[in-house]
């Protein structure tokens, strides 16, 4: 009987563990804990380590498949995160559209909510949107139409909700967000110009083309009961 092969020389990297947490393996294809590693290469004679060949890593190292990635594999949100970020995003852009044409109207706080709900907030209601509108407004200027016809304040919300999570959406699920605050605005008839132009912030957003968002809102205009 044969023993294992030595290799007579070769490259060998001593990995340490200097960080954990959890991850979208890209090898596994769903959330796992991963370790942060970096390594030290060393070269190695009959298995013995001798010369210095340089650092490794970093690399996240996936505790399931031992699979290792660039760091920027942490970039990309787990699936409980990118969940957590869409439904903030349907719910900012909910109260924007809210915000934009006014709360007077009962078809557009009813539809805005089952978009609300629909999206996993499941507990949302008329009064909390509402409630929310008019707090943001007292408390901070936030959704007030002193500036331009919404309010910088507003751009910002919806930036800062929609902006992280768009290079993660295919572009059919970047049109999806937008369509739902076009058919919140359309439920009481057409868009106002306070409700179109706040609809054009969320395209942008979104990074969809002006000429796309001006497409999908006017498709959503036809589609509309």
């Amino acid at each position: 009987m044969f023993g294992r092969k030595l290799m007579v020389c070769g490259i060998h990297t001593s990995w340490n563990t200097v960080g954990d947490g959890e991850f979208f393996c890209p090898g596994c294809g769903g959330d796992r804990n991963y370790r942060r590693r970096t390594g030290r290469r060393r070269f190695t004679l009959l298995g013995v380590p001798l010369m210095p060949r340089g650092s490794a890593g970093p690399v996240v190292e996936c505790a399931a498949c031992q699979g290792h990635f660039g760091m920027d594999a942490l970039d990309h949100p787990t699936t409980a995160r990118f969940s957590a970020m869409l439904r903030d995003a349907v719910h900012t852009v909910a109260l924007a559209v809210l915000a934009s044409g006014g709360t007077s109207s009962r078809p557009v706080r009813e539809t805005a909510v089952a978009t609300v709900r629909a999206a996993g907030l499941h507990d949302c209601t008329e009064d909390q949107l509402t409630g929310l509108i008019e707090a943001l407004a007292a408390d901070t200027g936030r959704f007030v139409t002193d500036v331009g016809p919404y309010g910088a304040a507003l751009a910002i919300e919806l930036h800062e909700a929609l902006e992280p999570l768009s290079p993660h959406l295919a572009p059919a699920g970047r049109e999806s967000i937008l369509l739902q605050g076009a058919r919140i605005a359309l439920a009481d008839g057409p868009y106002s110009p306070a409700e179109r132009e706040v609809l054009a912030t969320v395209g942008a957003a979104l990074q969809l083309h002006p000429d796309d968002t001006d497409r999908l809102l006017s498709t959503a205009r036809t589609l509309s009961p």
